[in-house]
């Protein structure tokens, strides 16, 4: 079997050796180039072709969040972002890199984990990425994107609820998330009226800002889930499921709970989900998007069963197809549609019940 041929792309001397003998140690593993700035990381992906890059931020000549912008658009290729999560600056640009098409993100280590535990991480991780096939992400012409997703082919009309009509949405994504996230909000009306509950699967040391990131990417606020508030108080906001809480929606509030993993997850998709097929039955939309493993299949099912419209990411525009299809196997999704066409849908539906 061939090794999985690895990028190391880290301007410091010390750390970007530590990362190549760690990779080097293992078999299945070899280190086929190394780059101290974002200009060299393009040249080498372009001419090397590896299977997987371990790519800095913070970086000399051009950024790693320029670097990631450029691979993604012109030499797709599976990317881990190595970054620091103590730093704000750094953070933002992480996320941005993930909603450019980088596959995950790992923390620098802080010289305070049990010996060997980092390396054994990256390791992991490093294979991980390197067996995801990328998609194309052209971020430059991301605007026109946009636009022309508004123009794009006619989508089936969305069923209208009960006599009380939807009255809440919820969103679960994992890897590729940041930017499928993005996609479907920009494709919803400003304000929306309903309030968007949101799962995203993302490392506990990289979670804690990214509402503030995600509120300045669209003209929807974001904000993290408080516990014990009235849904209702939510409207035209989306709330995010902090890092490492259960979020869920009992008596008509918010809760937040430290609830055993489900799936490895917390917080968990299908914990929220089945939580609102129980508490709103047809008045609720849910969609899967794109992420590995199978959490939010079940409770997107849960939501089909209690009469609520469902849908999950299309394959084509998946950066991980598995959630997604472990829900259409379940035969969980009434529509199978790409982030803006979830969002072209969740506004039909609201604008139909409107228009009551």
């Amino acid at each position: 079997m061939s090794r999985i041929r690895a990028l190391v792309v880290e301007d410091s001397l010390t750390v970007r050796r530590h990362l190549c003998e760690v990779l080097a140690s293992d078999p299945e593993i070899e280190v086929v180039g190394e780059a101290d700035d974002g200009q060299r990381a393009i040249e080498l992906c372009q001419t090397l072709r590896p299977d997987v890059v371990s790519m800095d931020m913070v970086l000399p000549v051009m950024s790693g969040l320029a670097a990631t912008e450029y691979i993604m658009a012109y030499c797709p290729t599976p990317i881990l972002i190595v970054s620091s999560s103590a730093n704000r600056g750094e953070l933002f640009h992480t996320y941005d890199a993930l909603a450019a098409g980088a596959v995950d993100v790992l923390e620098k280590p802080r010289g305070d984990e049990p010996d060997g535990e980092w390396e054994r991480m990256y390791l992991a991780t490093i294979k991980l990425v390197a067996r995801i096939s990328v998609i194309m992400h052209p971020r430059a012409r991301l605007a026109s994107a946009i636009a022309s997703s508004r123009r794009s082919r006619e989508l089936p009309a969305a069923r209208p609820a009960g006599e009380a009509g939807y009255r809440i949405v919820a969103i679960g994504a994992s890897t590729g998330g940041p930017g499928a996230v993005v996609k479907l909000l920009h494709s919803l009306p400003a304000p929306f009226p309903l309030p968007i509950l949101l799962v995203l699967h993302i490392g506990k040391p990289f979670g804690t800002a990214f509402a503030e990131w995600l509120d300045a990417q669209t003209e929807h606020r974001v904000v993290l889930a408080p516990d014990g508030e009235p849904v209702t108080s939510f409207a035209g906001r989306i709330v995010l499921a902090p890092p490492d809480r259960h979020l869920v929606v009992r008596a008509g509030r918010l809760r937040l709970t430290d609830d055993p993993e489900r799936a490895s997850c917390r917080p968990s998709i299908d914990v929220l989900f089945e939580s609102l097929a129980t508490e709103y039955g047809a008045s609720c939309i849910a969609c899967v998007l794109t992420g590995m493993g199978r959490d939010g299949a079940a409770g997107l099912f849960g939501i089909r069963q209690a009469g609520g419209l469902t849908m999950a990411q299309d394959e084509a525009s998946s950066v991980v197809y598995g959630m997604p299809r472990e829900a259409i196997r379940l035969d969980a999704a009434v529509h199978v549609l790409s982030p803006r066409e979830i969002g072209a849908m969740l506004a039909s539906a609201v604008r139909l019940q409107s228009a009551r």
